[in-house]
């Protein structure tokens, strides 16, 4: 659980978890290995914003499941900056399936969406690549949580002149993204469509990531995600039973 005292500011914004809304949704819930995969999104810098926890939004997220788990929870972050989904694959895919999490978070392609090359032709590759590490953790029994990624573009650090081709481009991946996340059954958060994407204060001075006031709406947008989740896994209606 994080504490109140670390995030005045965001306690007061609405986009932001309340005080105790994690612990309530996550409740019970039966995870106990934590993995997360991936780029700079997973295990990126962090660029502190007055008023807002400083943790990166990945350990936040750890942070409220190991609040709300039982004894023995278990967190490890595989994520490395700067890497396409490929290398991602490559280079984190086996330790994580040996690591067998229940809970696994994949946080790649921007760094694909971000080279000119990223073609529609080129998407539909770095897609099978997505599949390549979903896929091996699907079979395994892990939930799967997938995150597209905020619209960059809107950063005031991005050029002018590159902001629409990058904004195209991001907009596929986002497309993507989604689809991937369907073909898996993942819990999928879309913060290119969240409404604060246009928002120039959520990004960090590189141009590349956002800040920690976009790193508290990410957790907050996951956890209520992964609430849902349990929520709609609990239901009399749907029978499923964890």
């Amino acid at each position: 659980m994080i504490a109140a005292t670390d995030r005045p500011a965001e306690l007061a914004d609405p986009d932001c978890l309340a005080d105790g809304e994690a612990a309530e949704l996550l409740c019970g819930h039966p995870w106990q290995r934590f993995a997360v995969l991936g780029d700079s999104v997973a295990n990126g810098p962090v660029s502190e914003v007055a008023g807002f926890c400083p943790l990166r939004w990945t350990d936040r997220v750890a942070a409220e499941l190991r609040a709300t788990a039982p004894a023995g929870f278990e967190y490890r972050n595989f994520g490395v900056s700067g890497l396409l989904t490929r290398e991602v694959r490559d280079g984190q895919l086996a330790d994580a399936l040996a690591y067998r999490p229940d809970l696994a978070l994949v946080l790649c392609g921007g760094n694909d969406a971000f080279r000119r090359s990223y073609t529609e032709q080129r998407a539909a590759q770095v897609d099978e690549e997505l599949a390549d590490i979903l896929g091996p953790l699907h079979d395994q029994g892990a939930q799967l949580a997938t995150i597209c990624i905020f619209d960059v573009s809107y950063s005031p650090a991005v050029p002018a002149a590159f902001r629409l081709e990058l904004r195209q481009r991001l907009a596929r991946l986002a497309e993507h993204a989604r689809a991937s996340a369907a073909r898996f059954d993942c819990v999928h958060v879309d913060l290119a469509r969240h409404r604060r994407a246009t928002d120039p204060s959520l990004y960090s001075p590189d141009g590349r990531h956002g800040n920690s006031r976009s790193d508290a709406i990410a957790a907050a947008e996951l956890i209520r995600a992964l609430g849902a989740r349990l929520a709609a896994e609990r239901s009399p209606d749907s029978g499923i039973s964890r």
